[in-house]
């Protein structure tokens, strides 16, 4: 596990006592996430006085429902110590930190499986709610194809260059290749994992994850040691989603993870993009639904940006197409260079009846068609000409 040490983690805030993370670090470690109950418990009377009542037993059925399986499981210290041994710390709400402003979208989904964390394990050098200020998640297929993982690169590389965060889930395919692609353009990044901070997953990251955090930051809410399991890297895409304003979905089977995050971000009310691929395509199948139902269809980094940045600023440009020669005429020559034969030569009179304009109009035209090569004069006509035709 030596990657995982790699960045120096930052220090923790003053404004956070010993108190509230040892309460904390009891709270994520007794309440398997999302725990709503739980949640609003903390929120009412904190999380040091939650924490002693879950102890003794003495709450609500609901947070008993929530916590009683693991209520005498007290390993706030060894967590705290675990996570410090591979340089990481505990984020708390009380920690200025804590990214409030992203989190606001749990209040208006209303939803008992969309709430916030009740604190957050961090490993790296990055301030969350500064890398969330203007962040962007990428996600979508595991056995993502060629393409898939190209475009995902692509994505990540021109959002880190714009000054986005590119916010994903560090799995294999879609996930790795947008960490990969902010990191080459040496932007920052956050992984969200569904497992403990000290536990590299997939152990294939397992470097992968040491440069996200010496750039970034590796986040969950899953205390240490804890192991991967298929609900917890659902439960974990709500945050993904969350700690972003758009969420772009690179490759996607109708079914898949990548879907529930597209799901959570429609219902937090962040802008939802998707990548379009191949008709024939299984994997892009997810993706086709998705702008079909109203996700907005994207296919550059500078659209992401767009969609998700400051309003009428960040605008994406149109991109440069092919260039043809008569792309540069006034309206006056494009219509006598179209009335120019290719092969036959034509008076003046001749070319000013088939362009509809007077004969000095036409003169002025070809005077410029001439300069530009796409006109020659030859025993008192004139003939179109393909520039650099007649050069030496």
């Amino acid at each position: 596990m030596s990657g995982l040490a790699t960045g120096a983690a930052a220090p923790r805030s003053a404004a956070v006592g010993e108190e509230v993370l040892r309460a904390r670090a009891y709270l994520l470690r007794v309440a398997e996430p999302p725990a709503p109950h739980t949640g609003r418990f903390v929120e009412a009377v904190g999380a040091v006085e939650a924490a002693a009542a879950i102890r003794r037993g003495d709450v609500s059925r609901e947070v008993a429902g929530e916590t009683s399986g693991r209520r005498a499981a007290d390993r706030a210290d060894q967590d705290l110590a675990a996570a410090r041994a591979v340089q990481a710390r505990l984020l708390c709400p009380e920690d200025p930190a804590w990214p409030n402003w992203p989190f606001t979208s749990f209040a208006l989904a209303q939803s008992e499986d969309l709430v916030p964390p009740l604190a957050l394990w961090v490993r790296g050098v990055g301030d969350l709610a500064e890398l969330c200020g203007r962040a962007v998640a990428v996600v979508g297929a595991r056995a993502a194809t060629g393409y898939g993982t190209h475009t995902a690169a692509e994505l990540g590389a021109g959002l880190a260059a714009a000054g986005q965060t590119v916010v994903s889930g560090a799995a294999l395919g879609i996930d790795g290749a947008a960490h990969r692609g902010a990191l080459a353009a040496g932007g920052p990044t956050v992984a969200v994992l569904a497992c403990g901070v000290d536990r590299p997953y997939p152990e294939s990251h397992t470097g992968l994850l040491g440069r996200i955090a010496a750039a970034g930051l590796v986040v969950s809410e899953y205390p240490p040691g804890a192991v991967p399991a298929r609900h917890r890297f659902l439960v974990r895409n709500r945050l993904i989603a969350a700690l972003c304003a758009g969420t772009v979905v690179v490759e996607a089977a109708r079914r898949s993870g990548a879907r529930r995050t597209a799901s959570d971000a429609q219902r937090l009310g962040t802008v939802l993009m998707a990548v379009p691929g191949p008709v024939s395509s299984a994997l892009s199948a997810g993706c086709h639904e998705l702008i079909r139902s109203g996700a907005l269809l994207v296919t550059r980094a500078e659209e992401v940006t767009e969609a998700t940045g400051r309003l009428g600023i960040e605008l994406a440009q149109e991109p440069d197409g092919p260039q043809r020669p008569t792309d540069v005429l006034d309206a006056g020559q494009a219509r006598v260079h179209d009335a120019l034969p290719p092969r036959a030569a034509r008076t003046v009179a001749w070319l000013a009846d088939e362009a509809g304009l007077t004969p000095d109009q036409v003169r002025s035209a070809l005077t410029g068609l001439e300069r530009r090569g796409m006109a020659r004069f030859q025993d008192g006509r004139w003939q179109r000409q393909t520039p650099g035709e007649g050069a030496s």
